[in-house]
């Protein structure tokens, strides 16, 4: 099946395009099927990317009058660094699926509106070549490499081209396939790369399975990090390690423990444990457990109020991940600048009617709880 796009990406916003979930309605006319299928799906049956949307309509937000907020802003400090708002790009993996300038095109996007891009181990670009294009903040997502040598060249290759931070994903050691794209026909396009890797040299090949082992346990899981390495990745580099994919309170508590920067709680958009609840579902508990550590927020934000609802359930910031991949794949650089600019106007919209002059007014008595 044909992965060429239906039409080529707008070169500038159509009247039409009036909010930040546009850009997924239009997102189809831009990509081909199975590769829609792909970008818009999780892994098995999609559940827990489904119920990453749900959850969010499971609340409203609480308007208030006769509140002064014309000193409001969305300002706050991340980790201790100033930011003009809590929205961040998420790091997502073969950007060139979507749109050809990639995370190049999405970096671009983030510094024309002051934004911290998350880059990925699996970019379409190297880490050198996306902290060019972003000329400011940029931090860089890693995924541990087989051989601890590997991970720490990706380590330096980070460290020299600026990056400000170091997120460590482990909740994507297996990823299972998703249903839909598969009966789809989606298949990784041979042109699209994992950049970072390329001069890397291929992992040899995992020794034959004795007999009764497990293709899964003896077998994917063989060389997955643990804790220790965890451990030994902290010692290795005095920039802030935040770890994203957590949503189990006793993981969060034993990080904050260990000393990390920070904890993103997410189900990896739905592609790690199909089954997996809600992002939003797990946040509050997170919360809970680790006090004011430093919380970012992955799964499923659509709009600003669903950024309200996360910062009032116990997020400091959030990511952005599907939206951003579907504002490129529409717009390329313009699209996913103007689809942050409409995120940040709809949390200022949201916060001004909910009497929030400031993110920290913003918290769980903001909301309502909808009935069963």
């Amino acid at each position: 099946m044909t992965s060429t796009p239906l039409q080529s990406a707008l070169t500038s916003i159509p009247i039409d395009l009036v909010c930040a979930l546009d850009y997924e309605r239009l997102a189809p006319q831009f990509m081909a099927p199975p590769t829609l299928a792909y970008i818009a799906g999780g892994s098995g049956s999609g559940s827990s990317s489904a119920a990453n949307r749900a959850a969010f309509a499971r609340w409203s937000v609480l308007p208030r009058i006769l509140r002064d907020v014309s000193h409001g802003h969305t300002r706050l400090k991340l980790a201790g660094v100033p930011v003009s708002h809590p929205i961040l790009l998420a790091p997502v993996a073969f950007q060139a699926l979507a749109h050809p300038g990639a995370d190049i095109d999405s970096a671009r996007a983030a510094a024309a509106v002051d934004a911290t891009i998350i880059s990925s181990t699996l970019s379409s670009f190297t880490v050198e070549q996306i902290a060019r294009a972003a000329g400011g903040p940029h931090w860089f997502q890693l995924y541990f490499q087989p051989r601890r040598e590997a991970t720490m060249r990706l380590l330096r290759r980070a460290e020299a081209a600026g990056c400000s931070a170091i997120v460590a994903t482990f909740d994507a050691v297996i990823q299972a396939p998703g249903h839909a794209a598969l009966r789809a026909g989606f298949r990784l396009p041979p042109s699209c790369v994992a950049a970072n890797l390329a001069s890397e040299p291929a992992a040899s090949a995992l020794s034959a399975l004795a007999d009764g082992d497990s293709r899964i346990f003896q077998g994917a899981m063989r060389g997955a990090p643990t804790w220790d390495d965890l451990a030994w990745l902290l010692t290795q580099t005095r920039l802030p390690v935040w770890v994203k994919g957590v949503l189990h309170p006793d993981d969060a508590r034993q990080l904050a423990a260990m000393g990390v920067a920070g904890i993103v709680v997410s189900n990896h958009g739905g592609r790690g444990l199909d089954g997996a609840p809600a992002s939003l579902d797990a946040l509050p508990q997170v919360r809970a457990a680790v006090g004011s550590l430093p919380l970012l927020f992955d799964g499923g934000i659509r709009s600003g109020s669903d950024i309200f609802k996360a910062l009032a359930l116990g997020a400091d910031a959030v990511l952005v991940g599907r939206l951003q991949l579907y504002a490129l794949a529409v717009a390329g650089a313009l699209g996913v600048a103007h689809m942050l600019q409409c995120l940040r106007e709809e949390l200022e919209l949201c916060m001004a009617l909910a009497g929030c002059a400031t993110l920290d007014q913003i918290d769980r008595a903001t909301l309502w709880r909808q009935p069963a």
